[in-house]
C-alpha cells in the first residue's frame, strides 16, 4: 500500500475516474450572491410558486438542498430564469432563516412533523358557533402549536347568528387571545371581512381549522379576485365539511396590507412534535415563577413552583389554570 508522507503535492493524490463523463463531484457550494429573493406562495408537487418582486416565479428546489423543504411563507434565493413566462422555470438555492414555524403531526403517535407555514406573524383559528359545533379540543391544539412556533393566535369566531359565542369566549377569556364574532349575514354583507381585514393589517396571517367553518369562505371575501377554488357544503350525518384547500396558499390582502395563507382543513392536529417546555414562554406572568421549578418541571405536578408563585399573588389563578389545560392536551384526544 502506498503511504503518504506530511508534505503530499495534489499531484500524487489519485483522481478516481469519473465515468459518467461529466464534471467531478465536490463539496464546495456556491453561495449565489446574485440570486434574487423570494417568498413562496404555494408548493405543488415538487414545483414552487415565489413571489419576486413584482412577478410570480415556478420553481424547484436545487438538489445541493439536499432533504431541506421549503413551505409557504418561507424567503427563498433564486437564480435561472426569473421572468416569469410560460414554460420557464427558475431553481431555489437558499432558504433563508425562519422567524416563525407552525408544525403539526398527523396524530399524536406520527413522529414525521409536518411545517405547514413558515415566517407567520399570526395564527387565525377559525371555528363555527355551530354547523358544526365547536372543538375546544381541537382549538387548544392549534394554541398550543401557535405558542410553540412564535405566532401570535386570534380567534375567529364564525356563524354567530345560530349560536352565541359566550361559551367559547368564557373559555379562553383568561388567555387574553384577541377574537372577532362574524354571522353569515355580516360575511355576505362584506361586513365581517371588513372587521377581520383590520386585525391582519400588515402581518402575515395562517387560517387554520376544520373543514365547513367557513375558513376558506372567509378568505375567499377578504381576498375576492382569488376564485380558483370554490368553497364546500357540511355534510348533514357527519357534521364534518368537505376539503375545498388541498395545500397552503398565500394571498396579498389589498393596499400591501399584509398576506393571508390559507391552509386545507384539518380533521386533527397532533403535537408529537410539541417541547412543553416552550408553550410557558407565552405567558409571561408566569414564566418568572417557574425560576425555582425542578428539573424538566411540567408544570403540572406536585413540587412545581408555579402554585406558590400564584399563591403569593403574582399571577391569576385562572391564568395558571389555562396554562395546564393547554399543556395537557398533548395528552388528552380532542374528543375527551
Amino acid at each position: 500500500m502506498r503511504r503518504y508522507g506530511k508534505h503530499t503535492d495534489e499531484d500524487d493524490i489519485r483522481a478516481r475516474p469519473n465515468r459518467k463523463g461529466n464534471r467531478p463531484r465536490t463539496n464546495i457550494r456556491p453561495k449565489h450572491e446574485d440570486a434574487a429573493e423570494g417568498m413562496v406562495l404555494t408548493v405543488d408537487r415538487g414545483r414552487l410558486t415565489c413571489l419576486v418582486e413584482d412577478r410570480t416565479i415556478l420553481a424547484m428546489k436545487a438538489r445541493e438542498l439536499g432533504r431541506k423543504a421549503a413551505v409557504v411563507g418561507d424567503r427563498v434565493a433564486l437564480v435561472g430564469d426569473l421572468s416569469g413566462k410560460k414554460d420557464t422555470l427558475a431553481r431555489i438555492v437558499r432558504i433563508e432563516d425562519r422567524s416563525s414555524v407552525l408544525r403539526r403531526t398527523a396524530d399524536d403517535d406520527d413522529p414525521f412533523e409536518r411545517v405547514v407555514v413558515a415566517n407567520a406573524d399570526q395564527l387565525a383559528i377559525v371555528t363555527a358557533l355551530a354547523d358544526p359545533e365547536p372543538r375546544p379540543r381541537l382549538i387548544d391544539r392549534c394554541l398550543v402549536a401557535a405558542y410553540d412556533g412564535g405566532l401570535t393566535p386570534l380567534l375567529v369566531m364564525t356563524k354567530s347568528d345560530l349560536a352565541p359565542p359566550d361559551k367559547l369566549l368564557e373559555l379562553y377569556g383568561d388567555l387574553d387571545i384577541p377574537y372577532v364574532v362574524t354571522s353569515r349575514e355580516e360575511l355576505a354583507a362584506g361586513e365581517a371581512a371588513r372587521r377581520v381585514q383590520d386585525l391582519l393589517d400588515g402581518k402575515i396571517t395562517a387560517f387554520v381549522g376544520h373543514s365547513g367553518v367557513g375558513k376558506t369562505t372567509l378568505v375567499n371575501a377578504l381576498v375576492p379576485e382569488d376564485r380558483r377554488r370554490t368553497t364546500g357544503h357540511v355534510n348533514a350525518v357527519t357534521g364534518r365539511g368537505r376539503h375545498t384547500t388541498t395545500s397552503a396558499l398565500a394571498l396579498p390582502l389589498a393596499d400591501d396590507g399584509g398576506w393571508v395563507v390559507d391552509t386545507p382543513g384539518v380533521r386533527s392536529f397532533g403535537l408529537a412534535h410539541i417541547d412543553p417546555s416552550r408553550v410557558i414562554h407565552a405567558f409571561p406572568d408566569l414564566e418568572p415563577g417557574t425560576v425555582n421549578c425542578p428539573r424538566a418541571c411540567s408544570h403540572d405536578e406536585p413540587d412545581c413552583a408555579l402554585d406558590e408563585w400564584v399563591a403569593e399573588g403574582h399571577a391569576d389563578p385562572a391564568r395558571l389554570y389555562s396554562l395546564r389545560r393547554l399543556l395537557a392536551t398533548r395528552d388528552r384526544k380532542e374528543g375527551d
